[in-house]
C-alpha cells in the first residue's frame, strides 16, 4: 500500500493532506523520516506526529442523514463539515460519493475500501433516488426530454427517470439516475429553466435512509 493511502486509513487525513504531512516530515517508517511514494510492507511501523498509526482491523459504515449547509469535507473553509456531526470514533471514515453543501439526505461513510469501489465505480451503475423540489412546474415536454431523450450537458447526456411525489403537484419529483456526475440533477433542471430548490437523496445503491432517522443524526450499517 503507498504510504499516503495507509496514512489516509490509519487517520482523520485526507490522501492530499498525507502528502503534506510526509513533505513537513512529520511521517516516519521504523523511525525513519518517510518519503512520498514509499510503499508500506506488512511489518513496517509507520508514526505520524510522533504516534504509531495503523488502519482499522475491521470495517465499519455508518448512515449519515446530512442537513442542508454542512459540506462532505473533512476542511470546511468556513463553513460546516459532516465531521462536525460524527463522533470521534467516526472521524477516520471517508464519505461514499459527494452531496453539495445546499443537498441533504443519505450520505455513506465506510473505511470499507472494498465498497466504495463497489459504489462509485462508473461501471457499476448503482441506483440513486432523490427527492427533488423546482420552483416552478415541471412542463410535460420537459419531462418527456429528460426521461425519454436525455438532456446533453457539458460533459455528456443527462437521463434522469421521474415520477410525481404528489399527483396533484408538477414541483415535486422522485427522480431516479444510475451515474451520479457533479451536480448533474441541478445542472440538468437549470439547462431547462428551473431552479432546483431541495434535493434530498433517499437511497443510494442498496442503502435506503430511514424515515425516522432524523436531519443531522447517524446509525451505523449492520452487516
Amino acid at each position: 500500500m503507498r504510504l499516503n493511502k495507509y496514512i489516509a486509513a490509519s487517520s482523520s487525513l485526507s490522501r492530499r493532506k498525507a502528502d503534506e504531512a510526509i513533505v513537513a516530515g512529520r511521517v516516519t517508517i521504523n523511525g525513519v523520516t518517510a518519503e512520498q511514494g514509499q510503499v508500506i510492507n506488512a511489518n513496517d511501523m509507520v508514526a505520524l506526529d510522533g504516534h504509531t498509526i495503523a488502519p482499522a482491523s475491521t470495517t465499519t459504515t455508518v448512515i449519515l442523514n446530512k442537513p442542508r449547509g454542512y459540506v462532505v469535507s473533512r476542511y470546511g473553509q468556513g463553513s460546516k463539515t459532516i465531521y462536525d456531526l460524527l463522533p470521534h470514533e467516526y472521524q477516520q471514515l471517508n464519505p461514499v460519493g459527494r452531496l453539495d453543501k445546499d443537498s441533504s439526505g443519505l450520505l455513506l461513510l465506510t473505511n470499507d475500501g472494498a465498497l466504495t469501489q463497489e459504489l462509485t465505480h462508473p461501471s457499476r451503475q448503482k441506483l440513486k433516488m432523490y427527492e427533488v423540489s423546482l420552483d416552478k412546474p415541471l412542463q410535460p415536454l420537459h419531462r418527456q426530454m429528460v426521461s425519454d431523450h436525455g438532456l446533453m450537458l457539458e460533459d455528456g447526456l443527462s437521463k434522469l427517470q421521474l415520477e410525481r411525489r404528489n399527483e396533484d403537484s408538477d414541483q415535486a419529483w422522485v427522480v431516479t439516475m444510475h451515474e451520479g456526475r457533479n451536480r448533474q440533477i441541478r445542472r440538468t433542471f437549470t439547462a431547462l429553466g428551473y431552479t432546483v430548490q431541495t434535493l434530498h437523496r433517499t437511497q443510494f445503491g442498496p442503502y435506503k435512509l430511514a424515515t425516522d432517522l432524523r436531519a443531522g443524526n447517524w446509525t451505523p450499517v449492520e452487516d
